[in-house]
């Protein structure tokens, strides 16, 4: 088990449109990957910072974990996302620990990652979410 880097940063917003018009004033930047991820209920903006990544998401359904994240609390940082080796492994040990998992198996993710999350309640209130990478073994 081996967490690789810091993935991205998830940041919930009530609208991409916004984000992006956002990034573009204060950093003059684009982003280079946009997606849809029905299985999450949202739409993805990816913007590149150094190795890691901003990660903006817009709920495609208020009932959706964004869209009740942004009732909840409003827009913000919603999750930090760690790259893993083998996100099964991981899932196992963890599990074998008896932390408590939003996922108890990993499920597709963007850019076809295979993902799963860590309930905050097991991490001192900080939504954690675990990916490996298309292909990744």
């Amino acid at each position: 088990m081996k967490l690789l880097r810091i993935n991205h940063l998830g940041i919930a917003s009530p609208g991409l449109d916004e984000a992006m018009a956002r990034m573009e004033r204060l950093f003059g930047m684009a982003p280079d990957h946009l997606e849809a991820v029905p299985d999450q209920k949202v739409k993805t903006a990816f913007f590149p910072v150094g190795e890691s990544t901003l990660e903006f998401l817009e709920s495609t359904d208020p009932e959706g974990p964004i869209g009740k994240f942004l009732q909840k609390r409003g827009p913000g940082i919603h999750h930090v996302c760690f790259e893993v080796d083998d996100v099964d492994a991981v899932v196992a040990h963890l599990a074998g620990q008896g932390v408590r998992m939003i996922d108890p198996e990993p499920r597709p993710g963007a850019h076809g990652c295979r993902v799963a999350f860590i309930h905050p309640a097991e991490t001192g209130g900080v939504l954690m979410e675990l990916s490996q990478g298309p292909g990744a073994s």
